[in-house]
C-alpha cells in the first residue's frame, strides 16, 4: 500500500509541529519545507520511523535565491525514497546569507559527497562533515560558481560576440 500525502504530513507534524510547513504535491513527489536546525533529527525520524522507510537519500543539493531576504538566501534540498512504497519526497530547509546547516553524512553515508559538492558550487558549510572541502573546483578558488553573484564568462574574453548568444538589445 502507498503512502499518502496525509498520512505522511500526520506523522511528520505530529512529530515537529511547527517545525514542518507546506505539504503539497510536486509532480507525484511529496514535497514540504523544514527548519534548517532540525534537519538531521527529520532525515533519522523519515529513515527509522517503521511505517515511513525513507532508507534511501537519492539527492541533496542546494539553491541559491539572491532577490530573497536574508533568511532566505539559500536553501538545501533532500530528495528521498521509499523503496517498499515507491514514494517519493522533497525536503527544503532554507538558510541564512551565511549559510550553514548539520551534516547528514553521518546518516546516510552517499551525502559525504552531495554535501562536499553543494559546498563546493554553492558555499554552504555542513557542519560536522568529516572533509569539507572541495570535490571538483581548484582548492585555491576563492569564489562559489553556482551562487548568483558569480560572473557568468570573463568579462575581458575577446573570442565571443554577444549577438550569436541573444545578448543584444539594440534593434539593426
Amino acid at each position: 500500500m502507498a503512502l499518502e500525502i496525509a498520512d505522511i504530513q500526520e506523522k511528520v507534524e505530529a512529530q515537529f509541529g511547527t517545525a514542518v510547513r507546506n505539504f503539497h504535491m510536486d509532480f507525484d513527489v511529496i514535497t514540504f519545507e523544514a527548519d534548517a536546525d532540525k534537519n538531521t533529527a527529520l532525515l533519522l525520524f523519515l529513515k527509522n520511523e517503521e511505517s515511513l522507510q525513507f532508507h534511501f537519500l537519492t539527492d541533496l543539493c542546494g539553491i541559491h535565491y539572491p532577490d530573497n531576504d536574508d533568511d532566505h538566501q539559500f536553501a538545501v534540498v533532500y530528495h528521498m525514497h521509499n523503496w517498499v512504497t515507491n514514494t517519493r519526497i522533497k525536503i527544503k530547509a532554507y538558510l541564512n546569507a551565511t549559510p550553514e546547516i548539520k551534516t547528514a553524512s553521518n546518516i546516510f553515508l552517499c551525502a559525504n559527497w552531495m554535501e562536499r559538492e553543494t559546498y563546493d558550487f554553492y558555499g554552504i558549510h555542513f557542519s560536522g562533515h568529516p572533509q569539507l572541502k572541495r570535490i571538483l573546483n581548484m582548492d585555491e578558488m576563492l569564489s562559489f560558481p553556482m551562487r548568483k553573484e558569480f560572473p557568468m564568462e570573463d568579462s575581458g574574453r575577446t573570442d565571443k560576440d554577444d549577438r550569436y548568444f541573444g545578448r543584444t538589445t539594440t534593434n539593426a
